[in-house]
């Protein structure tokens, strides 16, 4: 799949991209993707991959991108980049700091007998506050936060990357792609491609191209005598699942304990959220929270929301 306004077609000018950047997330898709441009099973060859460091990634993704970037195994080189450390900018939130939000859960308690706004729509159509009435009983609102930190600490590093490699640092973008970009969705979740909105760059998915699945990609791997990719994504992300949380819980105690530290320091006094803040979607502190695999059933899968297609690839 390949969103361009260009087509490299026989009988057009050449194309005029100058560079084909790997976004690399160093799990289970973005290595396959990475590894199949190594094996020459897609192309043009990539000119390099890039990967956002958002500082809190499990020991085992860092170790996965370090064999990766040991020199014998793509032969393009991978560029790490930052925004800095999101779980620092995390604790600081606690602190009432600003910050890029997560998509944590919020909770907020109306007691009985508590005095809540009435609205009304004005002549507009717009939502007024008409005055106040006391609450009949204790209400209990749960909602996640808006997702801001696959934006800054994934999207905008890698983009000021990629401007950087194609001498696009404070200049004019042409009017005109000269920069496609691989990302390494799967054809499972091809809900998450969405084109460039930028005219000067375009994406391509390759996987999808070869109708390729997540098992399909481990099958890859497998046959390859390839290592099986940790799961990429952040130590405290909300989007896990409870199977996500046990593994971690269970079989990495040091990446626990900061989730469950970090899940304790957001709890209030975050800018602009009323209430308590949580990771676990149950709205319960992370080390008292059901998760036990009866308590997976019926459980949303969140992560059709992750809609950029960045983080745990």
């Amino acid at each position: 799949m390949l969103f361009s306004p260009v087509a490299d077609r026989e009988g057009l000018q050449p194309s005029p991209i100058r560079l084909r950047a790997l976004s690399l997330g160093a799990g289970v898709q973005s290595t396959t993707m990475a590894l199949l441009a190594a094996h020459g099973e897609i192309g043009p060859m990539p000119d390099c991959a890039i990967f956002a460091d958002t500082g809190w990634e499990p020991s085992a993704v860092y170790d996965h991108l370090d064999w990766l970037m040991s020199g014998n195994v793509l032969p393009f080189p991978v560029h790490v980049v930052s925004a800095g450390n999101i779980r620092d900018e995390l604790l600081a939130a606690g602190a009432g700091n600003r910050w890029a939000s997560i998509p944590a859960f919020a909770k907020t308690v109306t007691p009985a007998g508590a005095l809540v706004p009435v609205f009304d729509e004005d002549d507009d159509g717009e939502l007024v506050e008409i005055g106040s009435r006391r609450a009949t009983t204790e209400t209990v609102s749960i909602g996640m936060i808006r997702r801001q930190c696959t934006t800054e600490f994934k999207i905008v590093p890698i983009r000021r990357k990629v401007r950087e490699l194609v001498d696009l640092t404070r200049k004019r973008s042409p009017a005109y792609p000269v920069v496609e970009q691989w990302i390494g969705i799967s054809c499972d979740e091809v809900i998450r491609a969405k084109p460039s909105f930028e005219a000067w760059q375009i994406k391509r998915f390759p996987l999808i191209e070869k109708r390729m699945s997540r098992q399909d990609c481990l099958a890859w791997l497998r046959r390859h005598g390839y290592p099986e990719p940790p799961k990429s994504a952040c130590i405290g992300c909300p989007f896990h699942d409870n199977a996500r949380w046990r593994r971690m819980r269970d079989h990495d105690p040091e990446a626990w304990a900061d989730a469950v530290a970090a899940d304790k320091a957001l709890r209030t006094g975050l800018r602009g959220i009323r209430g308590e803040v949580f990771l676990h979607r149950s709205c319960v502190p992370l080390d008292q929270a059901d998760l036990s695999t009866a308590a997976d059933r019926g459980q949303l899968d969140l992560w059709p929301n992750e809609c950029e297609g960045m983080c745990g690839l």
